[in-house]
């Protein structure tokens, strides 16, 4: 946009690119994926807060794939939900009409099953 070419300093901590993300086994993600270790596109400044973990997770919401080499979040799900995933990166960068992501997949199964029972 204009006026901002000039603005190099952005601060925080850009994600740009393709990053490593290992996926729980038992997880909805690696289900839909067929494998427990994906890579998946980033373009952001946003990070889960690590020191949050423990009280989300007994609250039930369940951390289910990590950028290991720095302990990064990358997928949450939530077990009492029909399809509740939540993902840092963008899975809109490697969908196509005709061959959707995985997860879009998932989701758009989910919500037909749901509709018809």
């Amino acid at each position: 946009l204009e006026g901002q070419s000039e603005r190099l300093k952005k601060g925080g901590t850009m994600r740009l690119g393709a990053y490593p993300c290992v996926l729980d086994a038992e997880s909805k993600a690696a289900k839909l994926y067929a494998r427990n270790e994906i890579e998946e596109r980033h373009r952001h400044r946003f990070e889960f807060n690590n020191k949050f973990e423990e009280p989300l997770e007994s609250a039930g919401l369940k951390i289910v794939g990590r950028f290991t080499e720095k302990n990064l979040v990358e997928i949450v799900e939530l077990d009492h939900h029909p399809f509740f995933i939540a993902t840092q990166f963008h899975p809109e960068f490697s969908s196509k009409p005709f061959e959707p992501h995985p997860l879009f997949v998932g989701l758009i199964e989910t919500a037909l099953r749901l509709r018809t029972e």
